[in-house]
């Protein structure tokens, strides 16, 4: 079963009322049982992957309530699926979530050239810009290999010995002892950092970390049709990494300010426009605002208050394909509320001429009529 037909709690083994405490919690267990550095279970790695998706929506506040309101599918509606498979080796994902390895061996050795970390920016754009897709200039901090030091951390000419405190291993242990037996407690050697080695003389530009923080311009093709909340993913645009390892990715959060003309509905729009009560007893073509530019609307004799109409295919873009949504527009009739004499007399004059006939609805406008009250309750 894939990862998108479980639902997270379960995957967790967590209720769905857990606190954020309690998700991590339950992660970390499972991912220290999951790890393939200590399970031999052959599809520990694609466990391990099913646990950190769930992890990674079950402590994002505003995937949770979208998840626990619509599940996946809501999920992939509003464009916040997981992003956890674009992480590097598990070791890059333990990095990322805890700021540290918590294994030993193999993974702990790998961190001397490790993969840099990822970055997140956020980008505000226009309901407008959404709806034709631009290239934003996103300001960023990022880490980027010293110059100096050629990513070495160690001043020019000068070199860097094995650490005499771990051996070079970039790990100290210490044995304990206890009724329940001995224990060995592992941590990153606080000498070196985990890197196995001491500079000689540290590189004056980067203190020796072989990485400086630098102001840059990120150029993002912002996708016709974005949603609110969507990331957008730009491989090797992260952090550099560790001792010349690679670097990370940029993952760009889009959001879009609402527009007071509109509201958005997925790929839909809906809008209002205000017809005068002769305009909708009469008919008329109406102008109407829309992404893209004014549209005519023709609004037929006898329309109905709160009427809703629809212009097919003058909504908002589909992602990743060529249809685009719906444009719905609301009738709202006027009355009027301040007459002179002479047009409340022929207002009269209507009123004692009209006959029960003149109201009759249409079979169609009548049904229409119990829909908007349906959908007014609802």
């Amino acid at each position: 079963m894939s990862t998108t037909e479980r639902d997270y709690y379960d995957v967790l083994g967590v209720k769905r009322g857990a606190s954020e405490i309690q998700v991590k919690k339950a992660f970390r267990a499972l991912a220290r049982e999951l790890h393939p550095d200590v399970s031999t279970s052959p599809d520990a790695e694609q466990r391990f992957r099913e646990v950190a998706e769930a992890y990674e929506v079950l402590t994002d506040p505003e995937r949770r309530a979208l998840y626990d309101r619509l599940g996946h599918a809501g999920l992939r509606r509003g464009g916040l699926e997981p992003t956890f498979s674009h992480f590097g080796d598990l070791s890059d994902v333990f990095a990322a979530f805890f700021g540290e390895d918590l294994f030993s061996g193999a993974a702990s050795r790998n961190r001397r050239s490790a993969r840099g970390p990822d970055l997140q920016a956020i980008v505000e754009i226009d309901l407008e810009e959404a709806f034709t897709g631009l290239t934003a200039a996103v300001p960023i901090e990022v880490a980027v290999a010293c110059e100096r030091c050629a990513a070495s951390g160690s001043e020019p000419g000068t070199g860097a010995r094995e650490c005499s405190t771990c051996g070079g291993a970039g790990v100290v242990r210490r044995v304990s002892q206890n009724v329940f037996g001995q224990f060995v407690h592992q941590q990153t050697c606080p000498e070196c950092r985990g890197l196995g080695r001491v500079l000689e003389t540290p590189c004056a530009d980067c203190d020796g970390e072989g990485r400086r923080v630098v102001q840059r311009t990120l150029d993002v093709d912002v996708p016709a049709g974005i949603h609110d909340g969507q990331r957008i993913r730009i491989r090797g645009e992260g952090h550099a990494g560790v001792q010349s390892g690679e670097n990370g990715n940029a993952f760009v959060v889009v959001r879009v300010r609402p527009d007071p003309r509109f509201v958005r509905d997925g790929d839909d729009l809906h809008t209002a426009i205000r017809l005068t009560m002769t305009d909708a007893a009469l008919g008329m073509t109406a102008r109407v605002d829309a992404l893209g530019g004014e549209l005519e609307l023709e609004v037929a004799s006898g329309t109905q208050p709160g009427a809703v109409r629809a212009l097919r295919g003058h909504g908002m873009p589909t992602l990743r394909s060529a249809r685009r949504g719906d444009l719905y527009i609301r009738l709202d009739v006027a009355l009027p509320t301040n007459m002179t004499e002479e047009q409340r007399q022929l207002l009269e004059d209507f009123g004692r001429q009209a006959g029960p006939e003149t109201y009759e609805p249409e079979d169609d406008e009548d049904e229409g009529f119990f829909r908007r009250l349906k959908s007014a309750l609802r």
